[in-house]
């Protein structure tokens, strides 16, 4: 495969993990980490750029990719798991949610309120017809995405963020009390927001239909080309992370903001005049686009293949339809679902792709996996239920007495203690109930 063409995949890449929560968090953390930034977005990269190029490389090292490393816990648990995944950051979630703030960024700054609900109707429409005529062949998203779309998206964001850095010069300002202290896990827990971790278990299967598509058969080939491709993303990742949280802390002398969309549309407006909002409006419209039409075309793929009775362009047209009509809920609405879903996803997502890559140690041992993720998940839950805002009474009292409970990782000991259980089953379990790649 040629270097330019392991540039576009890349760059397509970046486009598919680069949506609504990449742009909106980063400045927000900057505002409210201050003095603390640097050490605040340091977590938030491991979370918003390690973690999914750690599950990507996962995914390429393993044959059968997510579904075997599922398959590691229990079939029926990878099938469940993998099913809620993709409905999260398919139409269900991400997808609705990509889909507003374009609309919320891009156009809606720019119309009479009092209309825009019928405006949003229209422009979801418009937006959803697009991805469906992009997403129904896979084998262009390279050159749509890769060559096209996401040049000017990262023209854009250089621009806004160049300016940013000559024309802003404030300073630091003390952190808010989130940050004064652990400001490293609190960007960590931050990281999560992207929802990239979980995507790179859809994009897995797109990034490496691409390389195939270029005539790379070889396991270790695909692993190389996966493992250059994420690089180039994640680093474009990065670099935009923590640009955009320099613009965030910049800001913060500047008012008092809610969110990253204010950050960013009062910093564009300082900056760059009347001008400045259409830029950025031009960036929130690419960047959610171009993550939209990635997890569409993900869910087509995995979905068509779940359920062989149906097309991959009938289930791309139920996920553009679903998210369609979600994306006309309302912003709030979508996102008041989103942190409890991601509180006890991440979890589970992050022991499974650590014990991939110590899987040599205990041969693919079922009761170690089963026990880890069970001893995570329980708690993974709990911390979901919390952060939807139910009371748990005694439950929430053994959730707060668990190290790290102050940093939202309570869940890292029952892993580690379900994992050495799980280890200690294996020793007495017959070898034939070890190996499950054996028995697929």
């Amino acid at each position: 495969m040629k270097k330019r063409d392991t540039l576009f995949i890349g760059l397509m890449l970046f486009s598919m993990y680069f949506g609504a929560g990449n742009l909106i968090f980063p400045p927000f953390l900057g505002v409210q980490s201050g003095t603390s930034f640097w050490v605040a977005i340091f977590g938030f990269v491991l979370t918003g750029v390690g973690l999914p190029f750690v599950v990507l490389l996962a995914i390429s090292l393993v044959k059968g990719g997510v579904q075997t490393i599922g398959d590691r816990v229990h079939p029926v648990f990878s099938t469940i798991f993998m099913v809620v995944v993709y409905l999260s950051i398919g139409p269900f979630l991400a997808i609705p949610r990509n889909a507003n703030v374009a609309f919320e960024m891009g156009l809606k700054p720019f119309i009479n309120s009092g209309h825009s609900s019928l405006i949003l109707f229209l422009y979801s429409l418009v937006f959803f017809a697009l991805v469906y005529i992009i997403s129904l062949n896979p084998t262009n998203m390279e050159k749509y995405l890769g060559r096209f779309i996401t040049p000017v998206l990262l023209i854009s964001m250089v621009i806004l963020c160049v300016v940013g850095f000559v024309k802003l010069d404030g300073s630091f300002q003390a952190p808010s009390v989130a940050y004064e202290s652990g400001a490293f896990s609190k960007g960590f827990i931050e990281g999560y927001n992207t929802m990239d971790a979980l995507a790179s278990l859809a994009f897995g299967i797109v990034i490496l239909s691409a390389i195939r598509q270029k005539g790379v058969k070889n396991r270790k080939q695909l692993t190389a080309y996966t493992l250059k491709a994420g690089l180039i993303a994640g680093t474009l990742l990065a670099l935009v992370y923590v640009s955009l949280g320099m613009v965030g802390a910049k800001m913060a002398g500047n008012g008092d903001f809610e969110n990253g969309t204010e950050i960013l549309t009062a910093a564009s407006t300082v900056l760059l005049g009347s001008g400045g909002k259409a830029l950025l409006g031009l960036i929130f419209t690419l960047a959610c686009f171009t993550t939209v039409v990635g997890l569409t075309t993900a869910c087509g793929q995995y979905f068509s293949k779940l359920l062989p009775k149906f097309s991959y362009k009938w289930v791309v047209l139920v996920v553009t339809l679903v998210g369609f009509t979600l994306s006309n809920l309302g912003l709030n609405q979508i996102l008041k679902f989103s942190v409890p879903f991601l509180v006890t996803a991440y979890p589970i997502t992050i022991v499974l792709i650590t014990l991939t890559f110590f899987n040599r140690f205990f041969k693919n041992t079922r009761a170690v996996y089963s026990s880890a993720v069970l001893f995570t998940g329980v708690f993974a839950c709990l911390g979901g239920l919390s952060a939807f805002g139910l009371d748990l009474g005694p439950l929430q009292t053994m959730r707060e007495v668990l190290p790290l409970a102050q940093y939202g990782l309570e869940w890292v000991l029952p892993a580690i203690v379900g994992t050495v259980i799980g280890m200690g089953i294996g020793i007495r379990v017959p070898r034939q109930v070890h190996n499950i790649e054996s028995e697929r």
